[in-house]
């Protein structure tokens, strides 16, 4: 059955071994049991993990901190020039420099093709209302692409307080109305948080990565059956999980055809602006 179904993962990283190995991802390893990499992965790991979950296309990531860049958005739009048919660039910046950073989101868009902007915010240990973020706002509203954050507890060793979704979601969604923000990792424990912005404010979208379909709470799979049906897009934070074991468990939930449709890809055609 799940061959049938059409898939778009809206949080991607094909990581490097600056990434994976970073010390900040120290507590995931010790979850996951992953043991640190001592080789560069081909991209062509991705794209079987993609295969195996049946994922379409993946909006794969570049991540920038305060020491630089992790994962480059030359090195995901390397991945995107392999793989054009597969993946999408989402691009990443230095918020301590905004200029800078508003210049290479612009050069990003226009010239790499690239479909968003990620910011996360616990790297940074900012809120999403910190003056820092503000120029890079205005610039996707302007280049037409939303802004990709974090919302919840963070899993890395890194303080959860920047991903809550009431004040900071809430008061950027304020000043920015025009502002697409799709909010990933669910909000858990702030869940209930999450889907009470994402239905004050048309633009903000929440996204399921890092978490498994059997994983989702109660009141974001009802959020997900009712009137949040275009607001909740599927995601993975692959490499942490794949879209195979995220997916595990997805018929259970009893999704109405439409409803199945719009979580796995309509909502990301239309948010991200992908067709």
């Amino acid at each position: 059955m799940m061959a049938e179904k059409k898939i778009i993962d809206v949080w991607i990283q094909h990581p490097n071994l600056n990434f994976i190995n970073h010390p900040i991802f120290d507590s995931l390893r010790r979850w996951t049991g992953m043991e640190k990499f001592t080789g560069e992965i081909p991209v062509e790991v991705t794209i079987s993990a993609m295969d195996e979950g049946r994922v379409q296309k993946g909006l794969m990531c570049a991540w920038w901190g305060p020491q630089g860049a992790l994962i480059s958005n030359d090195e995901v739009a390397s991945l995107v020039k392999q793989h054009p048919d597969r993946l999408v660039g989402i691009a990443s910046a230095n918020l301590f420099k905004p200029m800078e950073a508003v210049r290479e989101l612009r050069r990003c868009v226009k010239e790499l093709g690239f479909k968003g902007l990620r910011i996360v915010q616990w790297l940074w240990n900012l809120p999403a209302t910190d003056r820092r973020y503000y120029p890079l706002y205005a610039e996707c509203i302007e280049l037409d692409v939303p802004v990709c954050l974090q919302v919840g507890h963070t899993g890395p060793l890194c303080p959860s307080e920047p991903g809550r979704p009431i004040p900071y979601i809430d008061e950027i969604a304020l000043d920015f109305p025009e502002l697409r923000v799709v909010c990933g990792h669910i909000g858990y424990p702030w869940t209930t948080e999450m889907i009470a912005v994402a239905t004050k404010h048309a633009n903000v979208f929440i996204d399921t990565s890092a978490y498994t379909a059997k994983r989702y709470p109660p009141e974001l799979v009802n959020y997900l059956k009712g009137h949040g049906r275009k607001k909740v897009l599927f995601g993975t934070n692959y490499p942490m999980l794949t879209a195979a074991r995220c997916l595990e468990g997805i018929d259970e939930l009893k999704l109405e055809e439409e409803t199945e449709n719009l979580f796995l890809h309509g909502n990301a055609r239309r948010v991200f602006k992908l067709d």
